[in-house]
């Protein structure tokens, strides 16, 4: 049997330099203008968007603020659209393929541009990312993505080819790839934590486990029902993305939570980290369940992440898993130690597309398929903007019709671990034809 103790410990790296807030228990205001659900990186965005207007806003949390995907992720700053162009255009023609991808850019700055004029201290740093293609087609389709890319949007996009590899990553895996220079990585807890003191001084009430039940109409507002009491709200703004239950069941018929699981290497020998990590970039891979990976903020170890198939418990198999992929890439890391395993749950739906919409007056943030880190606070300010009436503020690529509901499905992704085999056997069939 293998030894349980795979990491030294099974909570997130992120907390160990920003451990969670309790926040003190306070009475529940009878009537307010906005309650919002979920105080996650969209939910404290939107209540700091409407505080500032002189809105009454809480939001409600069933766990710690940040306790979920918001503390748990890779804090990449991606903002990846996980279909391609041609898919996008294919489902939603070409008009709304080209906004979904400018929003994207426009979506980073905005989030760049909040860090620095807010004054946010969480470890933010522009180092771009590189993307590993697994065999010369692939990098040759990849190269004419990113030339496109850069011509549409005038993103700083390009193609790395196998020779010139190793100067961004010490791995032998891939057969080339390209690189983004407008995406960086930043502290998740930590910005996760500023986001919250922003907000709390801007006027935003956030009750922490405090989880709500029920979401009812009553008359031109709603009544909202939670474990600490019974709140009148003119408006409602549902975020809880990943964590979706019963509160809910209109968008957890439409959100699948799948679980992402993280490690964390020890701390490596600084010529270690400058021969793997050379210019300290951000990381993924072109595969169905590829990984990514970055260096921590301190430069000091590197943090590897992918889809784990467990539903339930931390069973040792996931961590295993998702160490196997670390050494794939980087075989001279097979004796390291772990110093952190953990998971947190990403939600995607049926068009991998993240989205604002309205259903019965209830407006929903939420939808962000594994890349909340920029498209969460995004999200979140445009749903702001939407609940006060802001038209041209609101406007945003992802106000659109609610995605599809998932066939069969009422909240438990039993399906999950069958889906996650099928993509895997996929990977193995691109790899080998791919390098035949």
């Amino acid at each position: 049997m293998q030894d349980q103790k795979i990491a030294d410990r099974n909570t997130p790296y992120w907390w160990e330099a920003s451990p969670l807030q309790s926040l003190p228990q306070q009475p529940v205001a009878t009537k307010l203008d906005v309650v919002i659900v979920g105080a996650g990186y969209a939910g404290i965005t939107a209540g700091l968007m409407l505080a500032r207007a002189g809105r009454s806003v809480a939001a409600f949390d069933a766990m710690n603020p940040g306790e979920g995907a918001s503390s748990r992720n890779g804090g990449i700053t991606s903002g990846t659209i996980r279909p391609d162009f041609a898919t996008i255009t294919r489902h939603f023609g070409e008009e709304k393929a080209i906004a979904i991808e400018a929003e994207g850019k426009r979506a980073r700055e905005f989030l760049y541009h909040f860090i620095e004029t807010e004054g946010l201290n969480c470890d933010f740093q522009l180092v771009g990312a590189f993307k590993g293609a697994l065999g010369y087609k692939q990098y040759d389709k990849m190269a004419r993505s990113a030339e496109a890319l850069a011509k549409r949007l005038g993103i700083e996009t390009y193609a790395v080819p196998r020779g010139e590899q190793l100067e961004y990553v010490g791995s032998d895996f891939y057969r080339g790839g390209t690189v983004r220079k407008d995406i960086g990585g930043l502290h998740p807890a930590k910005f996760h934590a500023e986001l919250l003191r922003v907000a709390l001084a801007a006027g935003l009430t956030v009750h922490s486990h405090t989880p709500v039940t029920a979401i009812s109409r009553d008359g031109d507002g709603f009544r909202v029902t939670t474990s600490a009491g019974t709140v009148e709200a003119r408006q409602v703004l549902v975020c809880t993305n990943g964590y979706t239950d019963g509160a809910a069941p209109f968008l957890r018929r439409r959100l699948v939570p799948v679980r992402s699981r993280i490690i964390a290497t020890e701390e490596l020998a600084p010529a270690q980290m400058a021969r793997l990590m050379p210019k300290l970039m951000m990381m993924g891979e072109n595969r169905q369940l590829g990984f990514y990976y970055r260096p921590s903020p301190d430069g000091k170890r590197i943090l590897l992440g992918g889809r784990d198939s467990s539903r339930t418990g931390d069973p040792v198999a996931s961590t295993l898993g998702i160490r196997k992929g670390l050494v794939e890439i980087f075989p001279e890391l097979e004796t390291v130690r772990l110093s952190h395993s953990w998971f947190g749950n990403v939600a995607m739906n049926r068009d991998m597309i993240p989205r604002i919409f309205e259903k019965n007056g209830v407006v929903y943030a939420s939808g962000f398929c594994g890349s909340g880190v920029v498209w969460a606070p995004w999200v979140g300010m445009h749903a702001a903007h939407k609940l006060m009436g802001q038209g041209e503020r609101a406007r945003s690529a992802f106000d659109f019709r609610p995605p599809a509901a998932v066939p069969l499905y009422r909240g438990d992704p039993w399906f999950l671990p069958a889906i996650i085999k099928g993509y895997a056997f996929q990977d193995r069939i691109t790899l080998w034809r791919e390098r035949r």
